[in-house]
């Protein structure tokens, strides 16, 4: 069990995220489920973090009535102008995270004058223990607002506070991350199946050998080029594999960053919001 965060926090949004959030700082011990407040339209998203005993509203007011400590924006971007304008008397005076994809502090601080405003960038896995946060301070933030938000997010994973033009490549790297890892292993499973494998053994296999690889990573804290050089026998069947991939790979890793990265400066342009 971990050490209470001595706050309480809300969350407008039961979106993936939000829920992942909610539902992640329950899980790890880090607050009692009666601290951590979701509000959301939809009641059925709010369905299975109520089981949890997390306190669920589907007006966003009602849940700021609550006075929570501080208040997570697990909207998207393309909606949160509207969420700002509307709740920006219940924000105000308060700690407020921003979780929206290449929308600046300075936007998020214009339009909330009278909050302290932090930018995080979680990615899926918060809601297993297993996720990776960005967090950057905002110009009216103090260091008890950032350890707070830093506190948060490391209870969900792991947390580093970069500067804020750092945010977005961050995004497109980790945010994006999960979908990337995810279209390995199936792209692997094909491979796969391809060559006779039963697809759900091979997806298994896969999985768990990438969790083993991860562990040992973070465990050791070895580069993974060393890592690869230990699996590699020379003129072996593993030199001949990753000589035919690594190339290919490394040229789509940055081509979808790349376009992840655009995506995010469309998205922070008001000519954009589609």
């Amino acid at each position: 069990m971990g050490q209470l965060i001595n706050a309480t926090v809300g969350v407008i949004g039961a979106g993936s995220m939000g829920s992942a959030i909610a539902s992640g700082l329950v899980a790890s011990g880090a607050a009692d489920a009666a601290n951590v407040l979701v509000s959301n339209p939809s009641a059925g998203r709010l369905e299975p973090l109520a089981k949890l005993g997390i306190r669920t509203f589907q007006d966003n007011n009602e849940m700021l009535m609550q006075q929570p400590d501080v208040v997570v924006l697990a909207v998207k971007p393309q909606i949160l102008p509207d969420v700002l304008s509307a709740q920006r008397e219940g924000l105000s005076g308060r700690l407020v995270i921003s979780i929206a994809a290449g929308v600046a502090i300075a936007s998020l601080e214009s339009c909330l004058p009278e909050s302290r405003v932090i930018r995080a960038m979680p990615n899926l896995p918060v809601q297993v223990l297993s996720g990776a946060t960005a967090v950057c301070a905002g110009t009216c933030s103090t260091k008890e607002d950032l350890d707070l938000a830093v506190e948060i997010f490391s209870a969900l994973g792991t947390a580093s506070v970069l500067r804020e033009d750092q945010l977005d490549a961050e995004g497109a790297v980790v945010g994006c991350g999960p979908a990337y890892v995810a279209l390995l292993v199936d792209d692997l499973t094909r491979a796969g199946v391809e060559h006779g494998l039963p697809a759900a053994a091979c997806r298994q296999m896969v999985l768990s050998t990438m969790r083993g690889v991860a562990e040992q990573l973070l465990r050791s804290g070895e580069n993974p080029r060393a890592y690869m050089e230990k699996v590699t026998s020379p003129g072996g069947t593993t030199a001949a594999g990753l000589r035919a991939m690594e190339c290919g790979m490394f040229k789509c890793a940055c081509d979808g960053v790349d376009a992840a990265l655009e995506r995010t400066r469309q998205l922070a342009s008001p000519s954009d919001k589609q």
